[in-house]
């Protein structure tokens, strides 16, 4: 570590509350004795005010209650940040490297007695995600480097079930995390809108030297949802779907993703959704079959018909 980075763990240390030794923090910190003995002059110097008690229970310690500072956690705070680092690091985090640097730290400026409780602690709590896409780490940098300093990129982008890939420019005004995906909302300067880019689809990505300026009150994550679940309450032309089956199935069905945001009602052996037309003949019947016999269509009639024919075509798919 820096020089500054060690005379604030030893900072830390001292207001532990405990009496350190310069054999101590020498061992903690893998630096040697004589640097122990400049790092406290040095802090000496700069006004804090170290207690230097010689003897055989002698050692280093801190003027009761000198620091009190927003940088200086509580227990809690620091198991809070090191729980949601594991969340961050499942979530395919960008800056990985920084991010284990960090909690490194944390659990670093602590005494013996917390690192204890904290290695116990995280020792009990996991977080399991599904494996992303590898590649999407230095494109998740530039993106997030590009974003926090308004600069445009040239990015090669290939669309779903599309062979060929396109150039284009797109000045990147925040990242999501949805669904164990990453996205970024862009203004596209060849469609001139903005519009969201999955990042696992960009196979290239090139800083340019022109920047711009994110709209005010911009966010990211209400553009998002706005498109990926539009608003449609008093839209003409929807159509109730009305679905029975078992309280556990309907459950998880009431949560799925699409589905919740269109749930208007709710019994103990019925569901209703109010969607409109060709979403649920395009999208419901996919979301429907893997439940099986556990739920069934109680009405529209068509999407029954739906279902019978895309089942029809998927036996026909198996049976060739």
């Amino acid at each position: 570590m820096s020089k500054n980075d060690n005379m604030l763990t030893i900072l830390w240390m001292l207001n532990s509350g405990e009496k350190w030794t310069a054999k101590q923090i020498s061992e903690k910190l893998e630096i040697s004795i004589r640097t122990v003995y400049r790092y406290i002059d040095a802090l000496c110097a700069s006004g804090v005010p170290i207690i230097s008690d010689s003897g055989h229970n002698g050692g280093y310690s801190l003027l009761h209650n000198f620091i009190k500072s927003p940088l200086l956690f509580s227990m809690d705070e620091k198991k809070t940040l090191l729980h949601a680092a594991l969340f961050a690091k499942e979530a395919g985090y960008p800056l990985s490297e920084a991010l284990e640097n960090a909690t490194s730290k944390l659990k670093m400026y602590s005494n013996q007695e917390q690192e204890r409780l904290l290695s116990h602690q995280l020792a009990g709590f996991e977080v399991i995600n599904r494996k992303g896409y590898p590649a999407v780490q230095p494109v998740l940098q530039e993106l997030e480097y590009a974003v926090a300093n308004e600069e445009s990129v040239e990015i090669c982008y290939r669309k779903k079930h599309e062979e060929q890939s396109q150039n284009r420019v797109i000045d990147p005004y925040g990242v999501v995390n949805w669904n164990n995906k990453w996205y970024t909302i862009a203004f596209c300067h060849l469609r001139n809108e903005i519009r969201s880019f999955r990042v696992e689809r960009i196979l290239n990505i090139t800083r340019t030297p022109f920047s711009f300026s994110r709209p005010k009150d911009f966010s990211a994550r209400t553009f998002f949802i706005g498109n990926l679940l539009p608003d449609v309450a008093g839209k003409p032309g929807l159509i109730s779907l009305i679905v029975g089956g078992r309280a556990e199935a309907l459950d998880d069905l009431c949560l799925h993703w699409f589905l919740e945001h269109h749930l208007q009602e709710r019994t103990a052996t019925q569901a209703t959704f109010l969607l409109e037309e060709d979403l649920l003949y395009t999208h419901v019947p996919y979301i429907i079959f893997p439940y099986g016999k556990s739920i069934h269509v109680i009405e529209p009639q068509n999407l029954k018909n739906k279902l019978v024919a895309v089942a029809s075509e998927l036996m026909e798919y198996y049976q060739a």
